[in-house]
């Protein structure tokens, strides 16, 4: 008896097959190899076409069933994790009527600003745990102010996830979880966010119906058992955002414990039974998969776009063609803490929340073309990504959040133990990483919402721990390298705030 578990990113769609008796990773697959495109008609925009993500899904799912052989048939259930805060729009007949706006454009930024300014900060942050920001919300206004055309056409307004579970079932439904990324739900009223939408003045309707996160969600059609080689009438028992169900696939539940991911985007999230928000709005809270009226989890979620896409960039545009990411590893290793001088901001990837918004781009300071070498360009990239989560940890932080231990999956950025080690020492935190993927995660969700597990403590009750991360003791090494950082982020911060 198997599960699935889908991982619908920006870069790549990954499938993972669990055994549901064992709870062991039987297989894992992605597609396509390198990664997705994503289109900038304008800068600071950032689209890819849905359908694209249908095919991958398609492609991964059969990929997965040659690769492990395993019997289809035997398949019983389907999670789903997806990028956060993106907007899919289907019109009657479910056909996309524009790309996707996904999480890392920000030309919704000012519309954000400004409903934030009119809602009041104190009410929207009470009500929504955010400001509108330039979440999903606010990304459905500016195709309303910039696109009638289309907006008129519009049945539903979905994110990534939901398209996802409608290509495979047919139906079209959300969950608090997803209202809740989109900045569409309101926790202190416990329904859809009311006063975002009459100050967009989007229709409520546009919503779709929500279904509890752990539940069935829809049962596979003919059609898309076809295209997948799964068997049709299994259930979509499980969905949520990417950040969410890393937590969950890392066993991160409960008050107190912390999550964390450093792909393309880098985050930190940590679990509360409060709804606490910044005064500044520079990082969120969202309904955590477990979350209920009575017990409420919040996941308080710190991003940083900027975060492995630079990293990737500089594999890519500055590397051997050849280079392997343990060599760059081993070239940075070579080098000292600080980078001998070099400093990155690696805010290149759209408008940074925790910079309240601001586009500032990736800034490189302190070259010299007679010391410096590939091996400092990496770990100045490395570092200043490490620099980056620190400066969001610090804000969890003054929150009254505990960062004492985080847990990390055996993928992306925390391989390298460069990176890893960076931040453990500025946060003064240990940092477990443990043998799951998303995708496993998500495979592990579908089990508890078709019943076949008792509760979530039996999905993930044997998660392996493949490593431990220690602060290090030259500690004033890397608090100096920090500060320098630091006093380079100041110096762009006050020269936007003149501009």
């Amino acid at each position: 008896m198997y599960l699935i578990g889908y991982d619908i990113g920006s870069s790549s769609i990954k499938a993972a097959l669990v055994d549901a008796r064992t709870g062991e990773t039987v297989g894992i697959a992605q597609h396509p190899e390198t990664e997705m495109a994503i289109a900038a008609p304008e800068p600071g925009w950032a689209e890819q076409d849905p359908e694209t993500w249908w095919n991958h899904v398609c492609s991964a799912t059969r990929k997965l069933l040659r690769q492990t052989e395993a019997d289809p048939l035997a398949v019983r259930a389907v999670g789903i994790a997806y990028q956060m805060h993106g907007l899919v729009l289907i019109d009657r007949d479910r056909k996309v009527l524009r790309p996707s706006i996904i999480w890392c454009d920000s030309r919704a930024v000012d519309i954000g600003r400004e409903a934030f300014r009119h809602i009041g900060h104190e009410k929207s942050l009470e009500h929504l745990l955010n400001s509108p920001g330039n979440f999903t919300a606010s990304k459905l206004r500016w195709v309303k102010e910039n696109e009638p055309g289309v907006y008129k056409k519009i049945h539903k307004m979905m994110l990534p996830g939901d398209y996802i579970a409608m290509r495979l079932t047919g139906e079209v439904n959300t969950t608090i979880g997803g209202l809740s990324e989109g900045v569409l739900w309101d926790f202190k009223e416990n329904d859809i966010a009311r006063l975002l939408l009459e100050q967009y003045g989007i229709e409520a309707d546009l919503l779709p119906e929500w279904r509890p996160t752990f539940s069935e969600q829809g049962l596979l059609t003919d059609a898309a058992a076809e295209a997948t080689g799964l068997p049709a009438g299994i259930p979509v028992s499980y969905r949520a955002g990417d950040q969410p169900n890393n937590a969950l696939a890392l066993n991160v539940l409960e008050p107190g414990e912390v999550a964390a991911t450093g792909g393309t985007s880098g985050v930190v999230y940590a679990v509360t039974d409060q709804p606490l928000y910044d005064p500044k709005s520079r990082v969120n809270g969202f309904a955590h998969v477990n979350y209920t009226q009575a017990e409420p989890r919040i996941g308080v979620l710190m991003c940083i776009n900027g975060a492995g896409i630079q990293y990737s960039w500089l594999k890519h545009q500055t590397m051997p063609p050849d280079i392997s990411y343990e060599a760059m590893e081993r070239l940075a290793s070579s080098v000292p803490v600080g980078a001998e001088g070099i400093s990155v901001l690696p805010f290149g990837n759209g408008a940074e929340r925790i910079l309240e918004n601001r586009e500032l781009g990736s800034q490189w300071y302190g070259l010299d073309f007679n010391r410096h070498t590939r091996g400092h360009l990496i770990r100045a990239g490395l570092e200043g990504v490490a620099f980056a989560f620190t400066y969001g940890i610090e804000i969890l932080q003054k929150m009254g959040l505990r960062i004492e231990v985080m847990r990390v999956g055996n993928d992306n950025l925390f391989q390298s133990r460069l990176f890893a080690e960076t931040v453990a020492t500025l946060a003064g935190s240990q940092i477990e990483m443990l043998e799951t993927t998303g995708a496993v995660g998500a495979a592990r969700g579908a089990g508890v919402g078709a019943g076949i597990y008792d509760s979530l403590a039996d999905a993930f009750r044997e998660i392996k721990l493949v490593d431990t991360y220690q602060p290090k003791k030259n500690v004033a090494l890397y608090r100096d390298a920090y500060e320098q950082w630091r006093l380079h982020l100041d110096n762009q911060l006050a020269l936007r705030r003149e501009m």
